[in-house]
């Protein structure tokens, strides 16, 4: 109960003090974990919980935000907003759910200054969601490393785990990010999602003195395939179900997640010199993850 009141109170005084909105950057481990159903689903418990909420779709085509909610339109153009040709409000497409979509393709995310990503990060939004894209290195976008945290989404398998551990590492060479917030994805049981999660912690912790947080877990549900053929939310279309129930555990959770300075306010970026045979070394097998 202690806790409780500690953890409210905390959550009070962030709001109180709160300037801008907190930051996640979403990406997955290994491809194909289903990261940007992640991102989406929790964009509308997060909506649904009277928060407002920014997605920011750094992907394109079929694999977009968009596309997963059956072709959004006026989604916005990120480089317009930057420019300051249109505001956050006119560019960003509203989803009847509550929670606002823009579009930042690649293109469209080079040659802006952290200023001016600060402008649309100091908006309305208590929360904004990044659908990361990594870029051809594996490395996050420019705007992407203005997040205070990052969570990686992975799934209860040996090849997941060792993808996520690669994922993390080259972030963690890349950016400095000392650490990175789990979520395992479509588990069986939360047993596994916990055994999962400790594995990583282990080789992470042991081999690039990385720390890791749990999120927690999303269960596996065949109404999720259901909920995207109808270009829905499983937390809006079936929210009586285990993957909708843990979306919103998450999204009320995550409110108490403590704020850490936006990963571009902590070390200069550079690009990363190429990994050395002694960086190549740490790197575990799956049998030992």
């Amino acid at each position: 109960m202690d806790k409780l009141v500690s953890d409210q109170a905390e959550g009070l005084r962030r709001l109180l003090a709160r300037s801008g909105a907190r930051v996640i950057a979403m990406t997955g481990g290994p491809a194909g974990v289903g990261c940007t159903t992640v991102v989406v689903n929790l964009a509308a418990a997060l909506a649904q919980q009277g928060k407002d909420v920014l997605v920011v779709d750094e992907s394109v085509g079929e694999r977009s935000v968009s596309a997963m909610l059956g072709g959004l339109r006026g989604a916005g153009n990120f480089s317009a907003v930057m420019r300051g040709e249109m505001t956050l409000d006119d560019a960003a497409a509203r989803h009847a759910l509550g929670f606002s979509v823009l579009a930042a393709s690649h293109s469209n995310r080079e040659g802006h200054t952290a200023a001016q990503f600060n402008v649309l990060l100091g908006g309305s939004a208590d929360i904004v969601l990044i659908d990361a894209q990594l870029d051809e290195q594996g490395y996050l976008s420019p705007f992407a490393r203005q997040a205070h945290d990052v969570m990686i989404v992975t799934r209860v398998s040996a090849q997941a785990i060792t993808d996520t551990y690669a994922c993390m590492k080259r972030l963690h060479y890349a950016h400095a990010i000392a650490q990175f917030r789990v979520l395992t994805n479509h588990v069986q049981s939360v047993n596994d999602a916990h055994t999962t999660f400790a594995n990583l912690a282990g080789v992470a912790g042991r081999y690039l003195a990385v720390a890791l947080e749990d999120a927690g877990c999303i269960a596996a549900d065949a109404r999720m395939a259901r909920a995207e053929e109808l270009s829905r939310c499983v937390v809006d279309a079936f929210p009586s179900t285990p993957a909708a129930r843990d979306f919103r555990h998450l999204a009320a959770e995550l409110q108490y997640w403590p704020m850490r300075p936006a990963m571009s306010s902590q070390t200069p970026w550079m690009a990363p010199a190429t990994v050395t045979a002694a960086q190549h070394a740490d790197q575990p097998s799956a049998q030992h993850a």
